[in-house]
């Protein structure tokens, strides 16, 4: 079965969030499923620095106002076809967001071209190659399945992957005559949304299934607390939404070969982890203290409840607890963790930005991750918190309410937490959670049951991916063959 996969982002070529690992890890999940997965991938200079030696596949006389190619070849271990455009994206940096921090001004264009390319794929652009499933995710590849609704690709199906439903791509009318559509797509049915147009709202609408990242995000999107203004659209239709947990790639977190961590361990020999928590203390400049050891990793956002940790930090310190943060976003958080570096120092500490290796070490040597989103439809971090023992403190919210067992009295005596979680949005419900964790982890035998635990989580794609696999066989009529491959 050949299913073409269109995101704006794929890790190991190009990475700002989630999206690129799921886009990553999801194809090599689903090989041994019948499952053939391309991606295509706008040619960011990342990514066309990481594709040398391609083969040019196909080219455009007019792509959104200059020419293009198509590139395919195998790299960093995938099966992509990789847009050539330097007019679109040969710019520096982020892929979505211009040196002086705004968007760029033409991402309605780079992003309609990358969905144009992907339904001129189904319908024959490079010879000898048609899918028969899209996979489309988030807004950025949104406008697809309208391309194909209004289009001539008779059989072709598409899939709608609604990562975080708080970015739609929404732009103004007055770009929809150069977006290649038909009159009729500008209609409540097709494109338009609130008199402009929404990229993801498009999808949604359009798909033939919309998918969401968690079942328990699935079901919270079709309220008006968390729908955001799209809840109407999702419950009717809500035949045809579903949610399928993420998975992480479980070759590149493994805590017993990971070569970002001094020291190696597995679920037998956890307590190993003091030789990673050294290396942190050094690499952060905390004082030597043996106390709890949080950390964060994350996008510095409202949305990630960052305003309510540094609510709860002077409790956090106060309960001796240190803290360390990996992420960069908005400029108040950012210098509000800074500020409180300089007020504690030696107990917080803040590196912004982000590096792949570091966020390794800090799975691999903190006791705990916080994550006190406000909203979260999967979330990978307590995963990955999840299978290195870093055991996470979670809000009890989508994908989080999924993955983590709160470990309250009951579970703790059946042997199943992995996790802490708190229910009310607020600091104080946030610090009661901290120091439930200080509590426990001063409980060492306690700890290290939560820790094994978590190791033991199937936070693999094995399950997903089937699922993925069952939707495109529903969607197709085609038979699966999720025997391994030789």
């Amino acid at each position: 079965m050949e299913v073409l996969s269109v995101a704006a982002e794929v890790h190991p070529l190009i990475k700002t969030g989630g999206l690129a690992d799921v886009a990553g890890a999801l194809p090599l999940a689903l090989s041994d499923k019948g499952v053939s997965m391309r991606t295509l991938l706008p040619g960011y200079p990342s990514v066309m620095a990481k594709s040398q030696g391609g083969r040019v596949v196909a080219e455009i006389g007019d792509l959104f106002g200059a020419p293009g190619r198509l590139i395919a070849g195998r790299f960093s271990g995938l099966d992509l076809i990789i847009i050539d455009a330097p007019h679109l994206y040969d710019r520096p940096g982020n892929p979505y967001v211009a040196p002086d921090g705004w968007d760029w001004p033409d991402n309605w264009k780079r992003f309609a071209a990358l969905s144009w390319v992907g339904a001129e794929l189904a319908w024959g652009l490079v010879e000898g190659y048609r899918p028969s499933v899209i996979h489309c995710h988030d807004w950025q590849a949104g406008l697809v399945p309208a391309y194909v609704k209004y289009g001539t690709a008779d059989g072709i199906k598409t899939v709608m992957t609604v990562h975080n439903m708080a970015f739609k791509g929404f732009f103004g009318r007055e770009i929809f005559g150069q977006l290649r559509l038909p009159p009729q797509a500008f209609e409540v049915g097709g494109v338009e949304y609130y008199g402009g147009i929404s990229y993801l709202k498009s999808g949604m609408e359009c798909a033939d299934y919309v998918t969401t990242v968690s079942p328990n995000y699935a079901d919270e999107i079709r309220t008006p607390q968390f729908g955001m203004g799209l809840e109407g659209l999702l419950n009717g239709r809500a035949e045809t939404v579903i949610g399928i947990l993420n998975g992480i790639d479980t070759g590149s977190w493994n805590a017993a070969v990971d070569p970002a961590l001094p020291q190696k361990y597995s679920g037998n020999t956890v307590h190993l982890r003091r030789v990673n928590k050294a290396a942190l203390v050094e690499k952060f400049g905390l004082d030597g203290e043996d106390g709890p050891l949080f950390c964060v990793i994350s996008r510095l956002t409202d949305q990630k409840g960052m305003d309510l940790l540094l609510q709860a930090l002077e409790g956090l310190v106060g309960l001796g607890g240190r803290l360390i943060v990996l992420g960069s976003g908005e400029g108040y958080l950012e210098d509000g963790f800074r500020h409180a570096s300089m007020i504690h120092p030696g107990k917080v500490s803040i590196i912004t930005g982000y590096n792949e290796e570091l966020s390794h070490l800090m799975q691999g040597g903190a006791d705990a991750i916080i994550i006190p989103s406000r909203f979260e439809p999967c979330g990978l971090t307590q995963l990955y918190g999840l299978r290195y023992g870093c055991v996470p403190v979670v809000s009890r919210i989508g994908g989080l309410a999924d993955t983590v067992i709160d470990a309250n009295p009951a579970a703790l005596d059946a042997g199943v937490a992995t996790g802490i979680m708190f229910d009310a949005n607020s600091a104080h419900a946030l610090y009661e959670a901290i120091r439930r964790t200080v509590r426990l982890y001063g409980e060492d035998k306690t700890w290290k049951k939560i820790q094994r635990r978590g190791m033991k989580s199937d936070v693999s794609w094995e399950t997903s991916a089937g699922r993925y696999a069952e939707l495109y066989a529903t969607l197709t009529g085609l038979t699966i063959n999720d025997e391994p491959n030789d």
